[in-house]
């Protein structure tokens, strides 16, 4: 692979591991591929198996010498049925189904739930959907902890599946007691991000943070149609945004996804929050060396839409060809940006700023960048936020972001356009300047003789401070 066409890559690759995927070899393979960061599904991992796969990651981050970031998506209070029979697992059209608290094996007839609160929150008449809504049931009476159901829609139920109340209020906490324990394994071995499930409303982000002690970033994955009526509020409160197609295109009706993934990018973005697209990109290629035409599409169009990250699941997780869906999808964003209104796309999505002073040095570090024709933009940062900043505006150039703290280096790997580089703490400005410019001519991404544009705070330190903006020649 062409190295410096995988500098430019602006959109990352956020990959989820799993048995396809579970070496370091793997690892530094996948990296190597274009994946900027992993994705840790906490729905198909225990305690251990969580603790294995971030040494794992940064073990490979050692062998690679470069920083990698680390995302634990949380399980969630994702209800799910209970063990059903192998051999009797079929339903038709028309059947009456019965869903209770009985914990015997299922069959065609009946199957088990696990939440009580269920049974006390939906009404006759409300749908169930089972496994992705790939079975549909219309209740027709609730009594007794039994939901007595009508089949609308049959196939083969599985034990275990994921089931939606798309008409029902279960009020229940955003945070399980397992994720709780999950949290804690996180933020002992100093993950980066942590995705809560199934968000409906802002305060679930504040009870996270709590936990987390704010020392963590958290990323609101949108996949409740509760949480579209706060999307402003909890992209305020957020640090990053993930749209999970999966479970939203199963609660809503399907054809208004999209419409809502380009609404979500769009506010993301001008709250100046990284987002993340995932769900079924690349479906086919779990299976298949080569994704469909439509996947390709799909792919292309988050990139157009300006996401920060574009996101693998099984494909890289369990699928037949984790590295060559890793390297796909590079293909397809690489081309993408390519594109020759690709600029001019994500410059006239923005309709809103923030009336910031960090935003405005950021707009002005854009424009003086293409006035002085820099390659590169430069943002000194230690907490990360002035790399967002710039990373917002969408500049044509590299995004170089230089900072003493691995952690901040891990966080933006899922930023869009930034390119980030370790650089020893300084104890003033000048000192940071100059050492600034010696990173940036031993990168290769700047020569003598060009103009560079550097931002930063001042007081260095202290976080959301950027209000230094600053040109200077290569030598």
């Amino acid at each position: 692979m062409n190295s410096k066409k995988f500098i430019e890559r602006k959109t990352k690759i956020l990959a989820t591991l799993g048995p396809s995927s579970n070496t370091i070899k793997k690892i530094v393979e996948l990296s190597k591929a274009g994946s900027n960061a992993f994705r840790l599904n906490c729905s198909h991992l225990n305690e251990i198996e969580l603790q294995e796969y971030i040494k794992k990651i940064r073990r490979a981050e050692n062998i690679l010498n470069k920083p990698i970031g680390i995302l634990v998506d949380l399980q969630g209070p994702k209800i799910r049925i209970g063990n059903v029979s192998k051999d009797q697992n079929i339903l038709k059209k028309g059947d009456i189904f019965i869903l209770d608290n009985l914990k015997e094996i299922g069959n065609n007839k009946r199957v088990y739930l696990s939440n009580k609160k269920i049974f006390n929150s939906v009404k006759k008449g409300h749908l169930i959907l089972i496994d992705d809504g790939n079975i549909h049931l219309r209740i027709t009476s609730v009594k007794n902890n039994i939901i007595r159901t009508k089949v609308l829609q049959g196939g083969v139920i599985k034990s275990n599946k994921g089931l939606n109340l798309p008409n029902s209020n279960l009020k229940t906490s955003a945070l399980s007691t397992s994720d709780k324990k999950y949290v804690k394994i996180s933020a002992d071995l100093g993950v980066d991000w942590i995705a809560l499930s199934f968000v409906q409303k802002p305060s679930d982000i504040k009870e996270l943070k709590r936990i987390c002690n704010n020392k963590i970033s958290i990323m609101a994955k949108i996949e409740k149609p509760t949480a579209l009526k706060y999307i402003n509020e909890i992209c305020e409160i957020a640090d990053g945004i993930m749209i999970a197609r999966g479970d939203l295109g199963v609660e809503l009706p399907i054809e208004t996804v999209p419409g809502w993934q380009k609404t979500i990018i769009r506010t993301s973005r001008i709250k100046g929050k990284p987002v993340v697209v995932s769900t079924q990109m690349l479906d086919s290629m779990t299976s298949s060396l080569t994704p469909t035409r439509a996947e390709v599409s799909d792919v292309a169009n988050a990139v157009f839409e300006g996401a920060d990250a574009i996101m693998l699941s099984a494909e890289s997780a369990s699928g037949n060809y984790p590295v060559e869906a890793v390297k796909m999808m590079h293909k397809i964003a690489f081309s993408t940006e390519n594109e020759r209104n690709y600029n001019t796309i994500l410059a006239n999505q923005i309709e809103e700023t923030p009336n910031t002073t960090p935003d405005a040095i950021a707009t002005a570090a854009k424009t003086l960048a293409n006035e002085l024709t820099s390659p590169i933009i430069v943002c000194y940062t230690e907490s990360g936020s002035t790399g967002i900043k710039v990373s917002r505006v969408r500049p044509s150039q590299i995004i170089l972001t230089i900072t003493p703290i691995i952690k901040t280096a891990r966080k933006l790997s899922i930023a869009w356009g930034v390119l980030c580089l370790l650089q020893k703490d300084e104890k003033n400005l000048e000192e940071m300047i100059n050492s600034t410019k010696d990173t940036v001519k031993k990168s290769g991404l700047a020569y003598s003789g060009d103009k560079v544009v550097i931002t930063a705070g001042l007081p260095l330190k202290v976080e959301g401070t950027t209000n230094l903006i600053r040109v200077t020649t290569v030598k």
